[in-house]
């Protein structure tokens, strides 16, 4: 709230006083003038901003692909709803957005293609070397010739596979630019690749065509490696690596245009609902649970089809070791698309409560103290006045620092008569500093831009309204995840 002067009285909001006098061993153990949520814990516990996958798709979205190995969209943190091909293992969206690091990491680094991050994560590596081995095999039985040097064409095949899963998330990439939507990273992972896009498209129009470019894009090289065998001896082995290219990415775009949640087809899906109903929430209820379904049939489906022989096999020579497989298989596509679905449920229900978390609401009542101001009578002002928190300023009533409440806890309280509010105060940066108008997304997106334990509440005037404690907006933010939708 705003402080004038030593009143402590705010210039705005609910004036009403603390139901109960605050003890004066802390400001912090009274209620807040605002409405908002009890204390789930002790105060004095220090918290950053509320933890974020995400993201909307809080809020990033990943966007991903492959079936072989697809965030306010996730979502996953899709918090955000995500958009995410097959290869969408990892859901950043789902759960509550933590601060972001500056550098978002996830593997090892390959560049910075259009001026984002592309990560190869260490499960890369065991899917490499699993198509290595499986696509050895096949060799062995077209180019027996080959001997051990089949796996050096199978580890390139693995290699190749995984740059065309680049090219379906770059295409992800580029259209997220083009509409203006910020790309945390990319990340090429166990079951493809995600691309982690942190804002949520604005209208169904742009939702379809961020989901649609990646599947076009993997058929588009389909049909280039198809072209390209052309020219090619089918027996050789360029003409086997490229029949077996032009197949992966086949497979790629079509499994992504399934319609369900977390996959492309699902993001389209959802926006072809959400232009019919108007309601975002209702396209992403119908493509979720169209993605469960989807998973039920995979996890059902995939061992009977591969049994059958209309994936390609001889249903005469499967074994049980073959059949142990392909159950393995179908278990984790199905679990990879059942989650990815849950999480794009969550934070649909998520980016519904997001407006509810509200800096005006939320911010304590503060009173104004200078740096030699010792503690004890800090306290004592903030009792009398009903607040619940400390800010330090000059001579002229600027804020300089906020007494980290924290540190009052930690000051035994014979010594606070001789302790200055200054030395448990932490100085004040332009991120600490956020406007009382703030909510939703936006609130979220400046706490985790400048992670801190409390911020200063300001009116566009320029006047303090209070002091925001990040742990009153995790409690909020838990709060909202858990009401029903």
């Amino acid at each position: 709230m705003d402080v004038s002067g030593g009143s402590g009285q705010p210039r705005s909001g609910n004036d009403e006083p603390a139901e109960h006098p605050a003890d004066p061993t802390a400001p912090a153990t009274g209620p807040t003038d605002h409405p908002g949520p009890e204390p789930e814990h002790a105060p004095g516990d220090e918290a950053g901003p509320p933890p974020a996958k995400p993201s909307p798709d809080t809020t990033g979205t990943p966007t991903g692909t492959g079936p072989t190995g697809t965030g306010p969209t996730g979502t996953g943190t899709d918090g955000a709803p995500d958009h995410r091909s097959l290869a969408h293992s990892g859901i950043a969206k789902g759960e509550p957005p933590e601060p972001r690091p500056k550098e978002p990491g996830g593997g090892i680094l390959m560049g910075r293609p259009f001026g984002v991050p592309v990560y190869v994560a260490p499960s890369w590596f065991l899917v490499a070397a699993l198509i290595t081995w499986v696509f050895g095999g096949q060799l062995d039985r077209v180019l027996p010739e080959l001997g051990a040097a089949r796996y050096l064409v199978s580890l390139f095949f693995a290699v190749a596979f995984y740059a065309s899963v680049l090219v379906h998330e770059l295409a992800h990439t580029l259209a997220a630019i083009r509409f203006k939507l910020p790309v945390r990273r990319i990340q090429l992972q166990f079951f493809g690749g995600v691309s982690e896009i942190e804002k949520e498209a604005e209208t169904p129009g742009r939702e379809f065509v961020l989901a649609f470019v990646g599947p076009l894009l993997s058929l588009v090289l389909a049909g280039l490696f198809y072209l390209a065998m052309k020219p090619v001896e089918p027996g050789t082995v360029p003409g086997v690596l490229l029949a077996g290219l032009m197949v992966s990415n086949l497979i790629v775009a079509i499994f992504n245009l399934l319609p369900g949640l977390p996959l492309d087809g699902g993001r389209m899906l959802r926006a072809v609902v959400w232009k019919i109903s108007g309601k975002p929430m209702t396209g992403t209820t119908a493509a979720a649970w169209v993605g469960r379904a989807l998973a039920v049939a995979v996890l059902i489906g995939l061992p009977l089809l591969n049994q059958s022989g209309a994936l390609g096999g001889s249903g005469e020579d499967t074994g049980g070791m073959d059949t142990v497989t392909d159950a393995l298989l179908a278990a984790i596509l199905a679990a990879i698309i059942w989650t990815g679905a849950g999480n794009s449920l969550r934070m649909a229900r998520l980016r519904e409560h997001l407006p509810e978390l509200r800096a005006r609401t939320l911010t304590r009542r503060a009173v104004p103290v200078e740096n030699d101001t010792p503690l004890s009578e800090a306290l004592r002002r903030a009792n009398a006045a009903g607040a619940r928190a400390l800010v330090v300023v000059d001579a002229d009533g600027n804020p300089l620092s906020l007494v980290r409440e924290a540190a009052i806890v930690g000051v035994p309280e014979h010594r606070r008569p001789w302790v200055a509010v200054s030395g448990l105060a932490q100085e004040l940066t332009d991120g600490m500093r956020v406007s009382a108008e703030l909510a939703g997304e936006e609130l979220l997106d400046v706490l985790r831009a400048t992670p801190a334990t409390e911020y200063l509440v300001v009116e566009e005037t320029g006047e303090i309204y209070g002091v925001l404690s990040a742990a009153d907006v995790e409690r909020a933010f838990v709060k909202a995840m858990a009401r029903p939708a």
